[in-house]
């Protein structure tokens, strides 16, 4: 009995332990599907579209817009002018997703054609259908060719629950329904699948595409992207499209009357297709891997000798596209609109310092986003190339991939941070179409012939797809950096001839990032141009960081208040003053050496508001280039000038300043320009003189003054005359100058204390 009772106790303990493992995996199953059913996980969206032709007709820029695919989703889901619910649920929830990269096949233009529609104006012709070609209208077209293999992809990312995997599913339904995209012949199928995001790159690698992604530093007019009300705002255009059309009555007739539909509802996205830049070493086949220095005037030969050996690589491993290969890095065969679509070898001159010897130690390979080739193809062709001794064949040096790309900061390329410049100076001559001037000809033809080749340079701009307005342009054969070489010791008899190479300088309204690679050579090495970095020290701005505004009314008691502030810094340990900061001399009496031996100060109102924005303090030598300050100023200047941090200014109040900086070189203050505009009113060094004609007093004393500190005799355009009751004469003037001069300009009596401030004017050249 006692056996049958521990047999039953041990049966039931087993069945309580199987039951209980039992419960714990149902309950466990049930919280783990609960879990999973509020689980966050990045998934993707993929549609690939594929049009019946390689050609889109599209309007706009390639690729297309989401919008445009949104609005052929919303056409194909569509029956009988009604979405189902679940449809429009679907899409509904895919215009609140973020905008999705764009993977699209690379593209050349095809030839453009005109087509001709008549106008919505039969009342003109009197309603005759026979008339019906006097009011046509031409459309130009111009087709975008691709292969029509690769498919057009656009990726959403999203997070991954039931919910919204329900409605991405449902979306892949309305997917299947896509029939065209574009115009009218741009016929078109697609699906949808949905991917882990960790399976997108790999997808995104395996197709020969150019992926485009939103990003808000891209530059460009955008793309247009659906976003929340975006499928209403579509039903309330379809809905207004039906009316369109009213009858008015007035009198015994009826007018027809227009009512335009409501435009849809899209925002506009920036997207980023950059280039991919390979940047490689030449470094020595000895002597443990070290740089070999190239001479810079050899960029020509070695360009068409790394790209002769790439070439045969590629070639030999993808003979099918030799013809594409040509093409895209010789240029045999290509035409105009296979220009964007070249891979350009960049010869990298060593720059960036006082003592760098300007020789090529560096390659930099750019593959532009649509070209045929694939770009880590060309980087394969061109990493590991050797220049062998034809006399010993010995392997002279290697090109191996660079290990640090800091050289790449001097020509103005880098990420997206990367800060723009407006001044540009070429480092290989840029070649150009030839002016002939003649040996012997009048100082008039030599002007004239210099304005036909700054046209030229602009031309080249043009050609090189920079778009970018020009304020200003100068050319000459030396070389803007002292130890760059001539441009005449670029000349190849056989292609390029000296007097068709000059080093340009552009200044651009705006700042624009590298590479930046102009002329007739710029895929031979040549035309190669590097940003001009910001000043020196010698002339500082400060920020007013203090909350209150600072009237521009009040800059002559704040200035005094600025100039007490560093006198007081630069005071020695025996109480003495430096004559740069007081303008006197040690025992107290004027500096009258004929020179400006004491700093510039000037209060600038930045955004016109009329408040004071920052402060400008500039060295002597900077404003009056025929001063020559000595190392013990220049040192002087730079330790007491960066400690000024606050002014106590009276009435004004304490005044605090953000840290000493110089002022980059694209600020309107430096230049270098043509044209001039004052900033501040200029008082003249003179009176004008009893009965004498004050007009061209003040033209003939802004002259004299340009020309005592050094810069060229300029134009002057008198723009704005204030005569006071005792006399005084300030006024506002316009200067143009034969060639591009660098600021600060501060001229006239007070030109020390904030007056006579000159801006740059945006004019072209």
């Amino acid at each position: 009995m006692l056996r049958q009772r521990l047999r039953l106790s041990v049966l039931k303990q087993v069945k309580l332990s199987a039951l209980t493992e039992t419960s714990l995996k149902r309950i466990s199953r049930k919280k783990m599907t609960s879990e999973m059913d509020g689980l966050i996980m990045n998934r993707a969206l993929l549609l690939s579209i594929y049009f019946h032709d390689g050609r889109y007709y599209g309007v706009g820029d390639w690729p297309p817009a989401p919008a445009r695919l949104f609005q052929a989703l919303v056409a194909g889901a569509a029956r009988g002018g009604k979405l189902t619910y679940d449809d429009k649920m679907a899409l509904e929830w895919l215009e609140t997703l973020k905008a999705p990269m764009i993977a699209a096949p690379a593209v050349r233009h095809g030839q453009t054609f005109r087509n001709y529609v008549p106008d919505n104006d039969l009342d003109a012709i009197g309603c005759d259908l026979k008339q019906i070609a006097g009011i046509r209208t031409g459309k130009s077209i111009q087709p975008h060719i691709f292969d029509l293999h690769i498919p057009l992809l656009f990726v959403w990312t999203f997070n991954g629950n039931k919910d919204s995997e329900g409605k991405a599913r449902s979306v892949c339904k309305i997917v299947e329904r896509l029939y065209q995209l574009g115009r009218g012949v741009d016929m078109a199928w697609a699906y949808a699948e949905l991917l882990d995001i960790d399976d997108i790159e790999n997808c995104l690698t395996r197709h020969r595409c150019v992926v485009y992604r939103p990003s808000e530093n891209a530059t460009g007019e955008g793309l247009l992207s659906p976003q929340k009300g975006s499928l209403a705002s579509l039903e309330r255009r379809f809905e207004a499209n039906k009316s369109r059309f009213t009858l008015i009555r007035k009198g015994r007739r009826y007018q027809t009357h227009f009512s335009p539909p409501p435009k849809p509802l899209f925002t506009k996205v920036a997207y980023d297709a950059p280039p991919r830049r390979f940047l490689f070493e030449i470094r020595a086949a000895t002597n443990e891997g070290s740089f070999v220095a190239l001479p810079c005037t050899q960029a020509q030969t070695l360009v068409v000798a790394l790209r002769n050996k790439a070439v045969v690589r590629l070639q030999e491993a993808l003979a099918d596209d030799a013809g594409k290969i040509d093409r895209v890095l010789i240029g045999r065969g290509a035409k105009e609109a296979d220009k964007a679509t070249r891979v350009q070898i960049i010869p990298l001159p060593s720059i960036g310092h006082s003592h760098a010897d300007c020789a090529i130690r560096r390659i930099l390979v750019e593959v532009p986003p649509n070209c045929p080739l694939r770009a880590d193809d060309i980087e394969w062709a061109f990493s590991g190339l050797e220049n062998i001794d034809p006399a010993t064949g010995e392997i002279v040096w290697n090109l191996i991939h660079a290990r640090e790309e800091g050289m790449l900061d001097h020509y103005g390329i880098g990420s997206s941070e990367q800060v723009s410049s407006r001044v540009w100076r070429t480092v290989t001559p840029v070649a150009l179409p030839v002016v002939r001037i003649g040996c012997r000809t009048s100082g008039g033809k030599r002007l004239r012939g210099q304005a036909k080749t700054i046209r030229t340079v602009a031309q080249a701009l043009r050609h090189a797809g920079i778009a970018m307005p020009v304020e200003s342009v100068r050319v000459q054969r030396e070389p803007f950096d002292s130890n760059g070489i001539r441009a005449e010791e670029f000349a190849m008899p056989e292609r390029f001839v000296a007097r068709g190479l000059y080093h340009v300088e552009a200044v651009f309204a705006k700042g624009l990032r590298g590479p930046l690679v102009i002329g007739n050579g710029r895929y031979l090495g040549l035309g190669l141009m590097a940003p001009r970095k910001s000043v020196s020290n010698d002339v500082l701005m400060y920020s007013i960081v203090s909350e209150r505004s600072i009237d521009v009314a009040d800059t002559k008691p704040l200035l005094q208040t600025v100039r007490r502030a560093l006198m007081s810094l630069s005071r020695d340990n025996n109480g003495d003053v430096p004559k740069l900061f007081s303008g006197h001399e040690r025992q107290g009496s004027p500096a009258r050496s004929g020179g400006h031996e004491h700093i510039f100060l000037a209060a600038d109102d930045t955004n016109e508001d009329g408040c004071i924005d920052r402060l400008i303090v500039a060295a002597p030598w900077a404003c009056d280039h025929t001063t020559k300050g000595s190392r013990e100023d220049r040192a002087c200047f730079d330790r007491v000038a960066t400690t000024l941090t606050n002014v106590r200014a009276g009435r004004l109040g304490v005044l605090a300043l953000g840290p000493a900086s110089a002022l980059m070189s694209d600020d309107p203050l430096l230049g270098p320009a043509y044209m001039w505009k004052s900033r501040t009113s200029y008082r003249p060094t003179r009176h004008a003189g009893r009965g004498k004609d004050i007009d061209a007093a003040i033209v003939l004393d802004i002259v004299a003054e340009c020309q005592r500190r050094g810069f060229p005799k300029p134009e002057v355009k008198l723009v704005e005359l204030n005569v006071g009751p005792n006399g005084g004469v300030d006024a506002r003037v316009h200067l143009r100058f034969a060639l591009a001069v660098e600021g600060p300009i501060m001229l006239g009596r007070d030109s020390h204390r904030g007056g006579g401030l000159f801006a740059t004017s945006i004019t072209s050249h």
